[in-house]
């Protein structure tokens, strides 16, 4: 019983780690890729490099998109999509 004791510590920071660091991570990684799988033509989006465009074509064999720009089309992997930045752009603006 006295061994349980002395482990107790060492067990609540793993604890801690566990729900405040490793879970939200996961959690956001399978938000990401539901994000990525549900894109569709037409979706305004932004990449992680800024560049603001439309999406014109979707590629499932190679999961990448083609998103049209006024600097013409270019060839994006669907990862390379913020989820954050895209989501507020698509998002209503909020009523004065």
């Amino acid at each position: 019983m006295e061994n349980i004791g002395q482990f107790l510590p060492l067990i609540l920071i793993f604890a801690v780690a566990y729900f405040f660091m490793i879970r939200p991570q996961i959690k956001r990684q399978k938000d990401e890729k539901k994000f990525a799988s549900e894109l569709k033509k037409g979706d305004k989006v932004i990449t992680k490099s800024g560049l603001h465009g439309k999406i014109v074509e979707l590629n499932d064999n190679d999961f990448s998109c083609i998103i049209e720009t006024m600097a013409g089309r270019l060839k994006f992997d669907r990862s390379a999509i913020s989820m954050e930045m895209s989501q507020k752009l698509n998002a209503p603006a909020a009523k004065k």
